[in-house]
């Protein structure tokens, strides 16, 4: 059943945001306790809340206390390893999106070329109308790609 959208805004009833705090801070526990079972990673959970006095600490004091040592003993090149702040995250998307772009670019001109060369072999068009070099080198291309699937195929056949 899929949730409705929630208004972030605060909540100003006392009782009200101290209960959805408990069930939120609930839900956050059991998430990381979820991811730490299925991915098999050491995790803790520090919340500090204006309703108690104590933070409240998941999976123990003592645990949480072992997976923050363990993190300060690792290297600062390990600690920052895969950290990674927005502007990078926001460059590698870029990059990849470059990079999906380019991808596309060349399967549309495939697909162009492909149409042309079906257009001239129906008799609907002419080479003539490619005045561009580089779009006759494209043709040439999409017919050798072409012919060496005919001949992959007679030859299994």
């Amino acid at each position: 059943m899929a949730r409705k959208k929630v208004n972030l805004i605060y909540i100003t009833d006392e009782s009200t945001r101290k209960t959805t705090f408990r069930k939120r801070r609930n839900g956050l526990i059991k998430k990381v306790d979820e991811l730490s079972t299925l991915c098999g990673i050491q995790a803790c959970v520090i919340l500090y809340s204006c309703f108690d006095s104590q933070p409240s600490v998941w999976p123990s004091a003592d645990g949480a206390n072992r997976v923050l040592r363990k993190f300060k003993n690792m290297s600062e090149l390990d600690q920052g390893k895969r950290r990674m702040d927005q502007e990078s995250f926001l460059r590698q998307r870029i990059e990849k999106a470059n990079q999906q772009l380019k991808k596309q670019c060349l399967a549309n001109r495939e697909l162009e070329m492909t149409k042309v060369m079906l257009e001239n072999l129906r008799g609907e068009s002419s080479v003539e109308n490619l005045m561009n070099v580089m779009d006759l080198n494209d043709l040439k291309w999409v017919i050798q790609e072409n012919l060496k699937e005919i001949n992959s195929s007679l030859a299994a056949l």
